[in-house]
């Protein structure tokens, strides 16, 4: 049995994946194949890092040494070919958390912030929380794949835009966007004076021929225009230790953010158990890591061939990157309360719901495929099943 084939008991855990089915869904009989965390435990020496440091027994405040932001900086060089200074590190418990700083940071009261819909679902409440106006870069979908409506993008930028938020690689569309989409996407927020905001937590979970570029890594003029979001946590599924940082090349820019991080009563530090396991990831995680994306593809090619077979009204998008799958129900010719009525009650299956990440998704849904093979089969055949079943 390989390391990701084990079936692990996560009922009982305070796991939002397992825990919350009858809050989320109504149902505990729905196999849960949502919420963005895997069902594979973390590396081993993460694993064991963790247990050294609790066997030590005290939890006093802990500081981010050279090590820790080393392991970061190794990470970034060896994994996407981008050298940055540790100077330009900022800490937070997440990403999600980093926008919101960054969004008060550098905008006001009634700015425009620019989204590319259907979109991770934070980035509504990102915004709108801070009474920001949401502007929306609708994607092109053609022939199971996205892309980028240029032309609308500069119109949007245009109209006094102040920031955009950039999802890279792209949840839930699976987009691992190309340089030329990236530098076109660049090249016009300067051109308008718009700042970038690039969330980049999936940067690791690309598909063998993708490769994962960070947009601030194409120049100097850009790096200067974009804060970049990143995390460990979705790499080797540690979301629940809060571990994340912030990487800014402007000096003023990154005093203001951290200014803004600081009056919200984040000192620019790591719980002792995030501290712990970013370093152990990100030094020892690659054999683990580079495992997990060629399971990962296997499952992906999985669903979507038994779907073209056994279920061809359901369309599996193209994805490059994630482990999570967008899939197009329109042929079963729902709208978005009754196709998410059939996957929990015909299909016993909890998924996220499409039109929780725009209008433009209200006839997908978004499954998660990290876990173990036998939970990932027997999801599929509930949900070819009920289709079937129609």
């Amino acid at each position: 049995m390989g390391i990701f084939d084990e079936l692990y008991e996560r009922r009982n855990t305070r796991s939002v994946k397992w825990d919350l089915l009858q809050e989320v869904f109504q149902s505990d009989d729905v196999l849960p194949m949502w919420v963005a965390d895997m069902d594979f435990k973390a590396p081993d020496e993460v694993n064991d890092a963790l247990v050294k440091r609790a066997q030590h027994g005290i939890y006093g405040y802990t500081v981010i040494d050279d090590d820790v932001s080393d392991s970061i900086l190794n990470w970034l060089q060896k994994r996407h070919q981008w050298k940055i200074d540790k100077s330009w590190l900022s800490y937070s418990p997440g990403v999600v958390t980093s926008l919101h700083m960054a969004v008060q940071a550098f905008t006001e009261p009634n700015d425009k912030i620019l989204i590319q819909t259907p979109v991770y679902t934070p980035f509504y409440s990102v915004i709108t929380e801070h009474n920001r106006e949401v502007v929306k870069n609708k994607l092109v979908q053609n022939n199971n794949y996205y892309t980028i409506d240029f032309e609308d993008f500069e119109k949007k930028l245009k109209d006094n835009v102040k920031a955009f938020i950039l999802c890279s690689p792209h949840n839930p569309v699976g987009r691992v966007w190309k340089k030329e989409e990236l530098a076109e996407m660049a090249r016009l927020c300067l051109k308008y004076d718009v700042m970038i905001f690039s969330d980049e937590i999936h940067s690791d979970l690309v598909f063998p021929g993708e490769h994962h570029i960070p947009i601030a890594s194409l120049s100097e003029e850009i790096a200067d225009q974009t804060i970049t979001f990143m995390a460990p946590s979705k790499t080797f599924n540690l979301a629940g230790l809060d571990a994340s940082y912030v990487v800014t090349t402007n000096k003023e820019r990154r005093k203001k953010l951290d200014t803004t991080f600081s009056k919200q009563g984040f000192h620019n530090m790591l719980n002792t158990m995030g501290n712990t396991a970013l370093e152990a990831a990100y030094t020892y995680g690659e054999p683990w890591l580079d495992e997990l994306v060629a399971l990962l593809e296997n499952h992906k090619n999985y669903v979507t061939e038994m779907f073209d077979k056994h279920a061809p009204q359901l369309k599996v998008i193209k994805s490059e990157g994630t482990y999570l799958l967008w899939v197009d129900c329109s042929e079963l010719g729902m709208d978005s309360k009754e196709l998410k009525k059939f996957m929990i009650e015909k299909a016993r299956v909890g998924l996220n719901a499409g039109v929780d990440y725009g209008e433009e998704g209200k006839q997908f849904m978004r499954i998660n495929i990290a876990c173990p093979r036998a939970t990932l089969e027997e999801g599929v055949k509930r949900i070819i099943d009920a289709v079937k079943a129609l």
